[in-house]
């Protein structure tokens, strides 16, 4: 399929989430989330990612706002707008769905999903991770991808001030 149009399909609010989330539970299929800014998407990102997607049928990504990313990684940031942000997410085959979530954690959006498998990247314990007790305490699995080294946005936007 070449339809642009499908990438759009796969930017999502909470009333079409939650039609699509029912959906896949009927059929018992089983839904992977996890979350960032991708500010500049690199291979790391690409990687934890389509780590994420192997572990479920379908992936969904909870994308930080514009003004999250601002207040979690300061007044610079995103470099990307959330649109854009998002539209990159949507075109990746390992993505089933993007949502935007305002807050500065996902844990309203995990409740709201209540994912088979919850999906971070980094070197976190599993109780450090944002909605993993919800998501044991529900029947499913939290799953930590190693990072891929040398792959940053951090280090990205240092090395672009530095040309």
């Amino acid at each position: 399929m070449r339809n642009s149009q499908i990438i759009q399909q796969k930017i999502l609010n909470l009333p079409q989430l939650q039609k699509q989330i029912n959906r896949w539970r009927f059929q018992k299929k089983t839904i992977a989330f996890t979350n960032g800014c991708f500010d500049i998407l690199h291979q790391g990102h690409i990687a934890s990612l389509s780590q994420a997607a192997a572990e479920a049928d379908y992936l969904v990504v909870g994308l930080n706002a514009d003004e999250s990313v601002a207040r979690l990684k300061g007044k610079n940031r995103p470099v990307n707008d959330q649109q854009s942000r998002a539209i990159l997410l949507a075109s990746l085959i390992m993505v089933d769905i993007v949502v935007i979530f305002e807050e500065d954690t996902p844990l309203e959006l995990i409740h709201f999903i209540l994912p088979d498998v919850l999906v971070k990247g980094g070197d976190y314990k599993i109780e450090e991770i944002v909605g993993a007790k919800e998501v044991i305490a529900n029947g499913g699995r939290v799953v930590i991808n190693p990072i891929v080294p040398g792959f940053s946005t951090s280090m990205l936007i240092e090395k672009i001030h530095k040309l």
